[in-house]
């Protein structure tokens, strides 16, 4: 069976005892299944961006797009198609601007609804839809058949464009923060960065930024709340393939909390990180580091 994996932002939206949701129509993987407005992202395009645009298309509203409030990975395995799909789901909270509700003509949803939270139950649920809205989780038949006879798989990606979901974390403990160096031959190589890295398929992204600290560091931590999402895109980014490709990254940041800091320890052998170590506020702002953790790292110096 084949591996694709896509990247998607999805958007939470309350109106008093009320969600927005859409259906998904016979022009997706599983048609009459209720999930929150959004889609997938265009390869380059920030997760913010394609929120708003989706949004727009499956519902007719203009949104503004709050804070993120999950990182979730969600497998679909179908079996008619040979293929497995990861997504890897980013859900904001979202505010309605402007616009008149109205459902998306010719698209992969053919309904959208404000459904009183009451009547939750009563619907089919997208899986990760049901687990934001602290629903019971029902997971999806993959070998229902499909309404038109059979699932398409859309064509790949170009072979020099990449796109890749990763997780980071803002680790801290009481000996300050805790920041790895990026070996040579990665992109960024010398740099001080987070802890953390790509996740694997079907890997949930806090999980496998807590196996990425043990990995790189040998810490133990625990995740205390999502911070942030961004994204980067380089059109020639020279790595490991050992040829320019166009890599679209998304990274998610969480806060981590780790009780019995210990001595950085690289565990990964001829990886990406070539050093970890503990750093105290005064000794942060002689670092040159990436733009992600050049980011987080205020949110801990304050």
């Amino acid at each position: 069976m084949q591996r694709r994996r896509r990247i998607g932002a999805y958007g939470l939206c309350r109106d008093g005892g009320r969600v927005l949701l859409t259906r998904t129509s016979d022009r997706s993987d599983f048609p009459g299944v209720w999930q929150l407005p959004g889609g997938g992202l265009e390869h380059g395009e920030p997760p913010a961006h394609a929120l708003v645009r989706e949004y727009q298309e499956e519902t007719g509203l203009e949104i503004e797009v709050g804070r993120p409030v999950a990182a979730l990975a969600s497998v679909r395995e179908l079996w008619d198609i040979d293929l497995a799909w990861h997504y890897d789901l980013i859900v904001y909270e979202v505010r309605v601007r402007r616009g008149a509700l109205r459902g998306e003509v010719a698209g992969t949803s053919d309904e959208v609804a404000w459904v009183p939270e009451r009547d939750l139950a009563d619907l089919r649920l997208m899986p990760f839809t049901a687990e934001i809205l602290g629903q019971p989780v029902v997971p999806l038949d993959f070998a229902a058949p499909h309404p038109l006879g059979r699932r398409v798989a859309p064509a790949p990606l170009p072979a020099a464009q990449g796109q890749r979901f990763a997780a980071y974390g803002l680790v801290t403990s009481p000996r300050g923060v805790l920041l790895t160096r990026i070996s040579q031959g990665f992109p960024g190589a010398g740099k001080w960065h987070l802890p953390g890295g790509g996740t694997d398929f079907g890997e949930q992204p806090a999980a496998g930024l807590l196996r990425e600290l043990a990995e790189e560091s040998g810490q133990a931590g625990e995740i205390v709340e999502l911070l942030a999402v961004s994204d980067h895109r380089n059109p020639r980014a020279l790595g490991p393939e050992g040829y320019p490709m166009d890599w679209h990254a998304v990274r998610v940041v969480y806060r981590v909390d780790v009780p019995a800091p210990t001595e950085p320890r690289v565990a990964e052998v001829n990886g990406s990180t070539a050093d970890a170590r503990w750093f105290a506020r005064a000794e942060v702002d002689a670092l040159t580091l990436t733009d992600v953790a050049a980011a987080a790292v205020p949110i801990w110096a304050g």
